[in-house]
């Protein structure tokens, strides 16, 4: 599996902003935003987000393509092209930014 990696960039009271970069055939854990809500472009590369009942949901979004994640939805990041993938994102709202679960829904 590729790189996976999350970097703050900044955060304040109710903002966090922050970069992920995938690596090729790369794929975060399950994961959701709490109470926040994760507005993201993609800089470079391709992102295909998997969610919904067993993860068999997906959008895909390239290069200069903004999205919306709201808050609660367990999902995870994939990269399935040959090259990184690098995700600009402001999670907006209280709590933690990331919480990593075991899977989907079923």
């Amino acid at each position: 599996m590729g790189v996976f990696g999350r970097r703050q960039v900044f955060e304040a009271e109710e903002v966090r902003v922050g970069e992920t970069r995938i690596g090729p055939e790369g794929i975060s854990p399950w994961h959701h935003h709490g109470a926040r809500t994760l507005y993201g472009y993609v800089a470079s590369g391709t992102l295909t987000l998997e969610y919904g009942p067993r993860g068999g949901e997906l959008v895909r979004v390239s290069q200069g393509e903004f999205f919306r994640i709201p808050r609660g939805l367990v999902h995870r990041d994939v990269n399935r092209a040959p090259v990184e993938a690098v995700i600009t994102n402001v999670i907006i709202g209280e709590g933690p930014a990331t919480i990593d679960v075991s899977g989907p829904d079923p």
